[in-house]
């Protein structure tokens, strides 16, 4: 994505939205589209799942070894859920950025803070639903919720979409074709800003 000589730090982009929204079909889309984005693979401390391969699925570790990487700060974010911790590193991202390589990391909103504080130049953007009826549509269309857990979940996805407001970016997923289109957008637009600290390099190789 860069062009010339000068290698400009690839973006962290940092997509979140509330369960039902459709990430997971939108972000997959995404990377179908674009080989050059990296997706970030998260580490918990959990067993593997039959089926799920380790530094694809997850890069699974031992507590002792997940403890340890907390000690020399190598998260970018972490969490502990009931009895496993879950947390994204630090280092591979960080050698890929500055490879120029694009990092995309799907996470929810309550981690996705906690790297605006680490990262603050992240590419935030929070993947809306067309409305909350739509969401509600989609997360009964499962199946798997009775009546009073869809309510806890419309509740919950409530409190995202107004943690939302925090991020840089908004998009509708309305169809999944657009909102890949938007995403696409919103990437091409982040490439394409100078920072002060890049500016005389950019510039450097025009200069007569």
């Amino acid at each position: 994505m860069n062009g010339g000589s000068f290698v400009k730090k690839g973006l962290l982009i940092v997509v979140s939205g509330a369960s039902g929204t459709g990430k997971g079909t939108v972000l997959n889309a995404l990377l179908e589209k674009n080989a050059d984005i990296s997706y970030s693979v998260s580490a918990t401390t959990r067993k593997p799942r039959p089926g799920e391969k380790n530094g694809v699925n997850y890069h699974f570790m031992t507590r002792e070894e997940f403890e340890g990487l907390i000690e020399k700060d190598g998260f970018l974010e972490w969490a502990k859920v009931y009895d496993n911790y879950y947390g994204t590193p630090l280092a591979k991202i960080e050698e890929k950025r500055a490879a120029g390589v694009d990092v995309l990391l799907e996470i929810d909103t309550q981690g996705a803070l906690k790297v605006m504080d680490k990262c603050p130049d992240g590419v935030f953007v929070f993947l809306l639903p067309p409305s909350m009826e739509e969401l509600k549509r989609r997360i009964k269309g499962r199946g798997t919720e009775n009546e009073d857990e869809l309510n806890k979940r419309l509740a919950s996805a409530a409190q995202e979409i107004a943690v939302g407001k925090k991020y840089r970016y908004a998009v509708v997923n309305d169809e999944v074709e657009k909102a890949v289109l938007r995403l696409e957008a919103i990437i091409t637009a982040e490439h394409c800003k100078i920072n002060e600290r890049d500016k005389e390099e950019i510039f450097a190789e025009y200069e007569v």
